[in-house]
């Protein structure tokens, strides 16, 4: 093969290399005069803050009222305990929300809350696991919900509790039959609180 077929192929792919290129240039700058890009674009940005204001409805719909106050107790040191929501779920089960809000001056340990259940009190430290639930009429108690490790379906790790601070607490037992509304609730070092059932 001779040095100027050679130097003919070679141009022959350089310019077919310009063509593509030159190509996919124009296809790349070409189409209006960029509003599709800013249409693309600020459909794209729009689109994560309607997914998290939908996601923050959703959640606050969950969330108990912090300004309802179905009951409110004292416990050891000074804190209470203030319910916002004893309500039914659809799964059999209820769940208790509400606050543990430390008024004193001093730091209160959080400890306590557990109960006594030695098994319990391992896998679910610093927890509200101790709450019963009790149906007088039907002269049955509820005990705390449980996953398959034995840690309760409760709030866990609770810090000690700086003075003039609050911690936000839930608690899901099984559910009462239907037709029971009426229940006492217990938490360890707490007064008892009569409390009635939401559907």
């Amino acid at each position: 093969m001779s040095i100027r077929r050679i130097t003919k192929g070679r141009r022959g792919v350089a310019v077919a290399a310009m063509a593509v290129t030159l190509a996919l240039t124009v296809a790349g700058c070409g189409g209006g005069d960029g509003d599709d890009s800013k249409k693309t674009e600020s459909t794209s940005s729009s689109q994560p803050s309607a997914e998290k204001s939908k996601g923050q409805d959703d959640s606050s719909a969950d969330q108990p009222d912090p300004n309802v106050k179905l009951a409110e107790v004292t416990g050891r040191g000074g804190v209470v305990l203030v319910v916002n929501q004893v309500k039914r779920d659809s799964g059999g089960f209820v769940t208790v929300s509400g606050v543990i809000d430390n008024p004193t001056d001093q730091v209160v340990n959080m400890g306590g809350f557990a109960g006594s259940e030695t098994q319990m009190v391992a896998q679910s430290p610093n927890s509200v696991a101790g709450a019963t639930l009790i149906d007088k009429a039907g002269k049955k108690r509820y005990y705390v919900l449980r996953d398959t490790d034995n840690r309760c379906l409760c709030t866990m790790g609770l810090l000690p509790l700086q003075p003039g601070k609050k911690a936000p607490v839930f608690m899901q037992f099984p559910a009462p039959p239907e037709g029971t509304t009426d229940v006492d609730f217990a938490l360890p070092t707490f007064a008892v609180a009569s409390l009635k059932i939401s559907e």
